[in-house]
């Protein structure tokens, strides 16, 4: 849920009240227009990459009562992972990659009249992905998401809600097919103040027993991980935030024999400075570092996300 070109729609910073009323066709589709996106994270980026990690400020600033209508956007990210945590959490110059990542998604987004002060979303999200690693390189499709989304504001400050979403197991290479399904869920929050804001989300990711002929089957670990995003609104153009990412992924486990795999099981903590642009009412730009302050069993976080935004 990601709508950089929006400061607020709490209520509690000025410009944003003027602008949500006076436009509010524009920006109902400004806070929409990228809504979700960090969903598809964790399927192209592998563990180079910490789930949701794409998410900026305002992601779950979300308004509800709004009419029913339809988002196309396209966003991308990349990660230069040249080092790796160990078993020890050493940091050690083998198992990176560098991995540049897309998705294409289309929403639909709509309220009801029976469920007043309520928002729903459903999105499918095609990703696309480009690795270098290990002296080769690789690129296309990965699988797809899809799924709804379901919020509500317990005042005008705040919004609190859930996502779950389905990840088919597909790929147009077998190298960007994870060859199981997955669950994506999680809470996401948001609360603003006159000129800051906080929000983020809790989730878990739970995968189905992957099964291929003639090899063992594997049942990939649970991943649980928290994105947490604190702003400060020093301008209506530009806003200044911190990010905070977090994931444990639990081991794998061998089907065929009944045995955990070595050293499978991974975390990460990564941390990042960026800045919200509004350049006008309909062209917005976020930019991002983060890097990777903890881990272990996993390449190193060392990733730069931007996000266009123009809306018509």
């Amino acid at each position: 849920m990601n709508f950089p070109s929006l400061p607020s729609l709490s209520g509690s910073n000025s410009f944003s009240k003027v602008r949500f009323l006076s436009n509010i066709f524009s920006i109902r589709r400004a806070v929409f227009i990228t809504i979700l996106l960090e969903i598809a994270c964790p399927l192209f980026a592998q563990a180079a990459d910490i789930p949701l990690a794409i998410i900026g400020p305002h992601e779950y600033d979300l308004p509800v009562d709004f009419k029913p209508f339809n988002v196309l956007v396209q966003y991308g990210d990349g990660n230069a992972a040249g080092l790796s945590y160990n078993s020890q959490g050493a940091r050690k110059p083998q198992g990176g990659s560098h991995t540049w990542a897309g998705m294409t998604k289309y929403v639909h987004f709509r309220s009801f009249d029976a469920l007043p002060h309520v928002g729903f979303a459903f999105e499918v999200i095609q990703t696309e992905s480009y690795t270098l690693a290990n002296g080769t390189n690789y690129g296309g499709l990965g699988g797809t998401i899809s799924g709804p989304a379901v919020w509500f504001k317990p005042n005008k400050h705040s919004t609190f809600g859930i996502q779950t979403f389905l990840q088919t197991p597909s790929g147009t290479r077998d190298a960007l097919a994870t060859h199981y399904w997955s669950n994506l869920s999680s809470f996401i929050f948001d609360y603003e103040w006159k000129h800051f804001s906080f929000d983020g989300d809790l989730g878990a990711i739970v995968n189905m027993t992957k099964h291929l002929d003639g090899q063992h089957s594997y049942t990939p670990g649970t991943t649980f991980h928290s994105n947490l995003r604190f702003s400060w609104k020093a301008h209506r153009l530009v806003e200044p935030f911190l990010a905070f990412d977090w994931q444990n992924t639990a081991g794998t486990r061998d089907r065929t024999v009944q045995n955990w795999i070595d050293n499978s099981s991974s975390r990460e903590v990564a941390m990042g400075v960026g800045a919200m642009f509004t350049l006008t009412k309909d062209i917005s730009l976020t930019t991002r570092y983060s890097h990777s302050v903890e881990g272990r069993n996993t390449p190193e976080t060392n990733a730069y996300y931007m996000k266009f935004v123009y809306l018509w």
